[in-house]
């Protein structure tokens, strides 16, 4: 047998480390920043002072959140994926990979869009989706980034020396065919032209929202899990030197996990406006995908026993990183329960439970690989196994300070706005209350993520030691046969199809196909799950256009838009939603974390002059609220330029404009403004002094108050909830 020499391109990996690095800190400051925020909300004020009002929304908190959960999943964990899985492809399949031009490629085509995302989003654009807030040419962008990685990954497999394809690469394969597959089919929307980044999905309402949580729940399936569950079989074996401790276990881990997980997005959706069908598919297989998940966990975790994990600090971020994993997939079944959701659905004990997932399994994985790494690339041993250890009982005491005080604080928040008087009235009619209660946890929350901060600039600080120690090698000389025969047998089917990278492919991309069709098309093609509601109406231009500026400001990420069947909830802010309210909003706008309260029956509760005053600062209007200061929305002129696009893109996805509204658009918009404006003038006459000062100040730059985009957000906050309050 032919022995061939070959070189390992250890610098790909490198590179994506690197990038995982410092991605990772700026997700995290980005996530301290905005924790802090939640109980000090005027830090933007005490940046920028006077200057908050002509910054344009720079430091607005949706905007930051966005930016925060895109840099954690897609940069920090994104990177590490590709890093560790250049890595062990490889040395998996005896070869280089299969393109150098590719592999820079990905990685560059990466960190761009991960800029681009900074830019964008602290401009405003963005679809407000979660996960998924990029607009239509990032969406273009991953899609074909994406695309490079899976050709120099299948193209590496093809030209492998090796007949098996081990586990590690299943999982590989699978985040790669199932992303695809989520990623395009949740971004489909339709830009208003191709000069403009505005789009509109192409789904509505009701079907928006089972899409996008068909991807927001499996983008945390095949990004956070599966891939690092790909990483997990593959390092953890390696730093340990024990081998994996079931391979059978391990096939049925893969096959049931993909299959499973794909039909539980509609969890998010309990006690919603989506059909009770999906809804109960949702719960039903979230609680089935505890078996695989804990299979899975359970295999890394005897794995590793029998080693030295006491002395080794790798190995401690490993078993807790897996145990997190556990802890987090056992909570997720829990969470899809309709009695714990009843409670819990809205408040922080979701951002716990994600960040429980994030901080823990996904973060504490990413810093074990990490640690190994610099070991094999340098050739050296670690700088300071102490500096290891500290980084390790930080980040550990950072995450439980982190996530408890939001568990508890959940329970504390879900108890105040539940409680009832003896004379059956809300015993905490503002939700404000709940606000101030949870106020100490935030504090305790900050504090955590700081330690977890401070423990990741520990770990550079011993990366960089270790790497002036050590010498790395670009590209790593080694030798192997020309294709290694596997030790399996053909007796079983599993043992041919992991010879047989293409066949898997397609099998792994039906199986994760399946729960995705028999949950979405239903919905999408038959009428009777979206009843008709005959006095829902298109917005009209001027609420289009404040409804752009609230999904630009990624408002629903604070406050939700869906009031479900609960006596708690009816009393406090009106009639439940329902599904036929929402088949003109593109997108939906559901929210799912109550910062503040819903405002699906905002409409006509306060006077206009009310949110004229709460958005220029909060705390005048509701003392002790945590909601930041939005004061450029009161000085910015409103954009209205693209408003006949904008009408006739949306008539094209279904919204029945007539052509002569969208002949009189700017005619209306004024007339609707100059009502709002005189009503503002009405209710507070110094609103209309303060106006005239600015007229006196300005001159010719003067931007009349009905021309700004605060009128146009007020004037999409009155119509939230009237069309169902007309009487027939």
């Amino acid at each position: 047998m032919q022995i061939q020499k070959f070189y390992y391109d250890n610098k790909i990996v490198k590179s994506f480390l690197y990038a995982t690095i410092l991605w990772g800190i700026i997700g995290f400051i980005a996530g301290l920043t905005i924790a802090l925020l939640l109980f000090n909300p005027d830090i933007p004020e005490l940046i920028l002072g006077k200057n908050l009002k002509f910054s344009n929304g720079i430091l607005g908190f949706g905007r930051l959140r966005a930016l925060h959960t895109t840099t954690a999943i897609f940069a920090f964990i994104g990177n590490i994926i590709f890093a560790g899985s250049y890595y062990s492809l490889q040395r998996l399949l005896k070869t280089r990979m299969y393109s150098d031009f590719l592999s820079l490629l990905h990685f560059w085509g990466w960190q761009l869009f991960i800029v681009l995302s900074w830019i964008t989003f602290l401009m405003g654009i963005n679809t407000s989706k979660e996960y998924a807030e990029h607009e239509w040419p990032l969406d273009i962008m991953i899609t074909l980034v994406w695309l490079i990685y899976g050709i120099n990954m299948i193209g590496t497999i093809l030209n492998r020396r090796v007949k098996h394809l081990y586990v590690s690469i299943w999982f590989y394969i699978s985040t790669w065919t199932a992303m695809i597959m989520l990623h395009i089919l949740n971004n489909l929307e339709l830009p208003i032209s191709l000069t403009s980044f505005k789009s509109y999905s192409i789904y509505a309402g009701v079907q928006d929202a089972l899409i996008q949580w068909w991807y927001g729940h499996n983008a945390v399936a095949f990004i956070l899990t599966t891939p690092i569950l790909g990483l997990m079989y593959y390092f953890i074996p390696k730093a340990s030197g024990k081998p994996v401790f079931s391979y059978r276990l391990s096939i049925i881990h893969f096959w049931s996990l993909i299959f499973i997980y794909i039909w539980a997005g509609p969890h998010h959706l309990i006690y919603t406006s989506l059909p009770g069908w999906a809804q109960a598919l949702g719960t039903v297989f979230s609680i089935m995908l505890l078996a695989p998940s804990w299979g899975g966990m359970l295999n890394g975790l005897l794995t590793l026993r029998g080693s030295n994990v006491k002395k080794n600090p790798i190995l401690k971020f490993f078993v807790v990183s897996v145990i997190c994993y556990g802890m987090a997939t056992f909570e997720g079944p829990l969470l899809a329960t309709k009695t714990l959701n009843s409670i819990v659905h809205f408040t922080d004990w979701i951002v716990a439970h994600a960040h429980l997932g994030t901080l823990g399994w996904n973060g504490f994985m990413t810093f074990g690989i990490i640690y190994w790494l610099i070991e094999k690339l340098w050739n050296t041993k670690l700088f300071s196994l102490k500096l290891a250890n500290i980084h390790f009982w930080m980040g550990t005491l950072g995450i439980v300070l982190y996530i408890m005080p939001m568990y508890f604080g959940s329970v504390k928040q879900a108890e105040i706005l539940k409680a009832f008087k003896l004379d059956g009235t809300l015993l905490h009619k503002n939700f404000i209350d709940s606000v101030i209660a949870l106020k100490p946890f935030y504090i305790v929350r900050f504090i955590g993520g700081s330690l977890y901060l401070i423990g990741a600039f520990i770990m550079i600080y011993n990366i960089y030691k270790t790497i002036q120690k050590g010498y790395f090698i670009n590209n790593e000389m080694t030798e192997a046969p020309t294709l290694l025969k596997s030790s399996y047998h053909n007796k079983y089917f599993h043992n041919l199809l992991e010879r047989k990278p293409i066949q898997m492919t397609i099998l792994s991309l039906i199986v994760v196909a399946i729960g995705g069709i028999i949950e979405i098309i239903p919905t999408l093609v038959i009428k009777s799950n979206i009843p008709i509601i005959k006095n829902v109406k298109p917005y009209t231009p001027l609420e289009l256009e404040g409804r752009d500026i609230y999904i630009k400001e990624n408002c629903n990420s604070c406050h939700s838009q869906q009031i479900r069947p609960f006596r708690d909830e009816v009393v406090r802010y009106g009639e439940y939603s329902k599904a036929g309210e929402f088949i003109y909003d593109h997108p939906f706008l559901w929210g799912s974390k109550r910062t503040g309260p819903d405002l699906s029956r905002e409409g006509g509760k306060n006077p206009s002059s009310w949110h004229y005053k709460h958005m220029l600062n909060p705390r005048s209007t509701s003392p002790n609220s945590i909601m930041p200061k939005y004061p450029w929305l009161i000085f910015n002129e409103l954009d209205r330029s693209n408003i006949q696009n904008k009408m006739k893109t949306l008539v094209k996805l279904g919204v029945p404009y007539t052509k002569e509204e969208i002949k009189n658009a700017y005619k209306d918009m004024d007339i609707q403004s100059n009502k709002i404006v005189l009503d503002i003038y009405n209710e507070a006459t110094e609103i209309k002094k303060e106006i005239n000062i600015q007229k006196q100040q300005k001159g010719s730059k003067f931007i009349p108050l009905e021309k700004r985009e605060i009128i146009a957000l007020i004037a999409y906050l009155q119509r939230l909830g009237k069309d169902i309050k007309i009487e027939n």
